[in-house]
């Protein structure tokens, strides 16, 4: 796990509104009607209301910390958040900051 990295990644407002949304993506995301391999990036892309390589450019950051994990089905990619990593992070912050 990468400090820094990780910190860079929840330096953005953007990018923790994403993290926040996936935490409970029926709430959040409810056009879409399975969460099984996660949120399509075009939801997450619309409901940012940035364009898709921005959006695409944060997922990728966070996927890379381990934040998120990424799931292609055919042509899309789904996101999910990767709770093992919060866990971690809660544990790092917890004993070493």
């Amino acid at each position: 796990m990468d400090q820094l990295e990780i910190f860079k990644a929840l330096s953005n407002k953007t990018r923790l509104q994403i993290l926040q949304w996936l935490k409970e993506p029926e709430k959040n995301f409810p056009e879409q009607k399975c969460f099984e391999a996660g949120v399509c990036v075009g939801q997450i892309q619309q409901k940012a209301g940035l364009t898709q390589s921005t959006v695409s450019e944060y997922l990728s950051l966070m996927q890379r910390t381990g934040l998120v994990t990424a799931t292609r089905v055919g042509q899309w990619t789904y996101y999910k958040r990767n709770e093992e990593a919060f866990a971690a992070l809660s544990k790092l912050i917890e004993s070493e900051i």
